[in-house]
């Protein structure tokens, strides 16, 4: 029965999340609608919302989401040539797990990991 999932990410300054998203990751707005406090983004087929969290601070922040991709090659060398920075410890490589992944944290230090079944 369930049919979708849209993860709901804090956000310190809107502005600069819907920056780094559009601009860096490629993601588009979605809505016709600007809501005070509050950001829909997509790309392909996910959505990812965010509200807003002024007092959040980066550093106790564990927002994560994983993502799962059919071209990680591709979007991984995308992100570079964007120079979007990885995570330290997030470079693209091939887990025990199945997956290849990679992972990088946004402006607010929610880490997006990207993987795909190897």
């Amino acid at each position: 029965m369930l049919t979708d999932i849209n993860p709901k990410l804090p956000m310190r300054d809107k502005s600069a999340t819907k920056e780094f998203y559009l601009n860096k990751l490629g993601f588009r707005s979605v809505g016709a609608t600007d809501y005070d406090g509050y950001l829909i983004i997509g790309k392909d087929n996910i959505q990812i919302h965010f509200f807003e969290f002024k007092s959040l601070d980066p550093k106790e922040n564990y927002g994560q989401v994983y993502i799962r991709t059919n071209d990680i090659e591709k979007l991984y060398q995308s992100l570079l040539d964007n120079k979007v920075p990885i995570h330290p410890n997030g470079a693209l490589q091939s887990k025990p797990w199945g997956q290849k992944e990679y992972a990088l944290l946004d402006p607010d230090n929610n880490l997006l990991t990207f993987g795909q079944s190897i």
